[in-house]
């Protein structure tokens, strides 16, 4: 089954048979985690760094952050089984869109934001697709934990 995981919205599983995707990722961020060992996936879509600037909004719409977003993931993938200890985690997205390039830059923000946030708690990135122009559909496995990125009109690993 495919479960579609919207803009500033988490989902996890541990039936593998499911496939997580989420589409369009411009200067939004795609956070794919995985245990191999127990099999539980998770997938974040956020659109802004950190929920410090609006505690309120964060606390209404978590998954719209990502260190509010990934929290919240965490615990979806703590209920199905997931050890933290085993997750590997993936990015994409990032991009700079209608010539974002000085006055916000979301994409980069977002992209620092990530980072950090996964280092406060101590999981690996293997690999990450971040930056550039173009949006990013990723899909996820939950059987294998692979993902497919696909960016201008071609398919790749991630």
């Amino acid at each position: 089954m495919q479960i579609v995981v919207n803009v500033s919205d988490a989902k996890a599983s541990a039936n593998t048979d499911d496939t997580l995707v989420t589409y369009s990722l411009g200067s939004c961020i795609g956070v794919m985690l995985y245990d191999a060992q127990r099999r539980v996936a998770g997938m974040l879509h956020f659109q802004l760094p950190t929920g410090t600037a609006d505690p309120g909004r964060a606390q209404q719409s978590p998954m719209m952050f990502g260190d509010t977003g990934f929290d919240v993931l965490l615990q979806m993938m703590d209920r199905l089984g997931a050890n933290r200890k085993n997750i590997k985690a993936k990015i994409a997205g990032g991009a700079k869109m209608l010539n974002d390039t000085t006055t916000f830059d979301i994409g980069r923000r977002n992209h620092q934001a990530i980072r950090k946030t996964l280092w406060q708690h101590g999981m690996f990135l293997e690999k990450e697709d971040c930056g550039g122009g173009q949006p990013r559909t990723v899909t996820m496995s939950v059987a294998e934990g692979t993902v497919t990125l696909k960016k201008g009109g071609q398919s790749v690993a991630l």
